[in-house]
């Protein structure tokens, strides 16, 4: 093959790629070692709310493992959040709009982004009985029924009635740097609603490869008139072993939270969700 058309083959199989669906994602540690958190102004009361928030948004996010939270040892780290906080930085989320005639800057909400030093946070998790999960997080590739009364659908990339729930679960993911992909239409024809319900997680993880993630994440929601609220189940395989999961009585943004939570604490080696 002449050299000029070799160029040209291997630069558009660079492009494919780039647009194809990466199965796992690297994780910088600036990434990893800062949170955000929503206060109202920048007043030194709600930035230390701002702090405790952002304190139990890194330990999550470093470690995987929502459980260190509930531990007792975290209202004494709470109390004293500020000063595990390297940097911080505000910004305004009304950026661009005046302030009202009655509004000052201390109204008005801003994002409040907390750094810290990876030897910090690295000591508080080992103090809760934790440690960091580094290294790339698996894209997981989401296989869902819906069902709500009468109204049921499997949730695929091109799911017109699903596109609030992909968009939901999309904003699940960022707290803990993960990602998702939905597989076709067409692919999930191949199984069926049924099938999804049924099937072995490891033929699901093997069309999750096809859908451009690394392994699946299965599921169902229930809505239920009795609980007011979604009835969630899942699944994921990890090393082996299905891990099952429920919530109920939730929205389905809980519910999707619920789920990338304990995807999460599974895949970083903290045990049943």
């Amino acid at each position: 093959m002449p050299g000029f058309l070799r160029a040209v083959f291997l630069t558009i199989g660079v492009v494919i790629a780039g647009l194809a669906p990466c199965a796992a994602f690297a994780i910088t540690t600036d990434d990893l070692y800062q949170s955000r958190t929503i206060v109202t102004g920048q007043g030194e009361v709600n930035r230390q709310i701002g702090f405790k928030d952002c304190l139990d948004r890194v330990l999550v996010r470093v470690s995987g493992d929502q459980r260190l939270l509930e531990k007792p040892e975290m209202a004494a780290l709470r109390d004293k959040a500020g000063d595990f906080v390297e940097t911080f930085r505000y910004h305004d989320r009304l950026e661009g709009i005046p302030i009202h005639d009655e509004q000052g800057t201390h109204d008005r909400p801003h994002d409040l982004t907390c750094l810290y030093k990876p030897a910090t946070v690295n000591k508080l998790l080992a103090q809760l009985g934790g440690k960091p999960w580094l290294g790339e997080r698996p894209t997981l590739a989401v296989f869902l029924t819906v069902e709500q009364g009468a109204r049921h659908f499997a949730l695929s990339a091109e799911e017109e009635r699903g596109k609030t729930m992909r968009e939901s679960f999309a904003n699940a993911t960022d707290p803990l740097l993960m990602h998702v992909v939905f597989p076709k239409a067409a692919q999930l024809a191949e199984l069926g609603e049924k099938g999804l319900r049924t099937n072995d997680m490891a033929r699901l993880d093997l069309l999750a490869k096809r859908a451009g993630g690394a392994q699946a994440l299965a599921g169902s929601i229930v809505w239920s008139d009795k609980e007011l609220g979604w009835i969630a189940d899942w699944r994921l395989a990890d090393h082996g072993k299905t891990y099952r999961w429920q919530v109920r009585g939730v929205s389905f943004d809980d519910a999707f939270r619920v789920a990338i939570g304990g995807a999460a604490r599974i895949l970083s080696g903290n045990g049943q969700p």
